[in-house]
């Protein structure tokens, strides 16, 4: 858990982070029945971290805001959002239902964290940066998560493709068409998304490239090789 003081409208307010699957046992989640026990166990370090928060903005000076309650993978072993999603019921993520279970993962944390505090705000739902969640790296090494898929996941979890590693010579183009896609989603959506696709030089499909500490390693990802250059260069002025 972490307090920070951030700035809103000039003035500082503190926030709650509650950050990494360990809040949520993998173990809780081996069935879609279960979902509403994980609510249960959200909720009460959502409790505390409120509790937390509140006591570091008194002794800061500054106005208490919100509770974060976002799952936010890092490398460790058992930190991993990926883990979780296999442990309702995927061989790997990335299998047919991988979505669909993202999407009840998302929706029990933002349960639970409602039943903890009724200071729940930021995105308090499960980030899925491939690079920092090494049962996702491990599902990419198999062939069984694409980016096609990742952005699939981000239209029901809170951002956008994060963290991927793809060949340094993939067409500036290409990553505009994929950049086009997330915006897409989030517009239609109305959701807060993101885009961090990492073209790595020197390196194609099948290597891997290491960031170092919470940002991990990746595995370089196959990208679409059929051309949107005619479509991203429209004028439509």
């Amino acid at each position: 858990m972490l307090s920070e003081a951030h700035t809103a409208g000039g003035d500082l307010v503190g926030k709650g982070l509650l950050h990494g699957p360990v809040y949520l046992s993998a173990q809780l989640a081996r069935a879609i029945g279960r979902m509403c026990f994980c609510r249960q166990r959200r909720a009460d370090p959502g409790r505390v971290g409120q509790l937390v928060a509140q006591e570091a903005s008194r002794r800061l000076g500054i106005p208490f805001g919100i509770i974060d309650l976002s799952l936010a993978p890092t490398p460790a072993i058992g930190d991993s959002v990926a883990e979780i999603l296999e442990e309702i019921g995927l061989e790997r993520c990335g299998a047919p239902g991988t979505t669909a279970a993202l999407a009840l993962l998302n929706d029990q944390v933002k349960k639970g964290g409602v039943m903890a505090s009724s200071y729940v705000g930021g995105l308090s739902g499960a980030f899925i940066p491939v690079s920092e969640d090494q049962r996702m790296i491990d599902a990419v090494e198999a062939g069984a998560l694409t980016i096609e898929k990742l952005e699939a996941m981000t239209c029901v979890c809170s951002v956008g493709l994060d963290m991927l590693a793809i060949p340094g010579d993939t067409k500036a183009t290409t990553i505009s068409g994929i950049i086009a896609d997330e915006m897409a989603l989030g517009m239609v959506n109305q959701k807060t998304t993101a885009v961090r696709v990492i073209p790595v030089v020197g390196k194609g499909v099948g290597e891997t490239v290491e960031f170092g500490g919470l940002l991990g390693y990746a595995p370089i990802m196959p990208v679409n090789q059929f051309d949107c250059s005619a479509f991203v260069n429209l004028s439509l002025i």
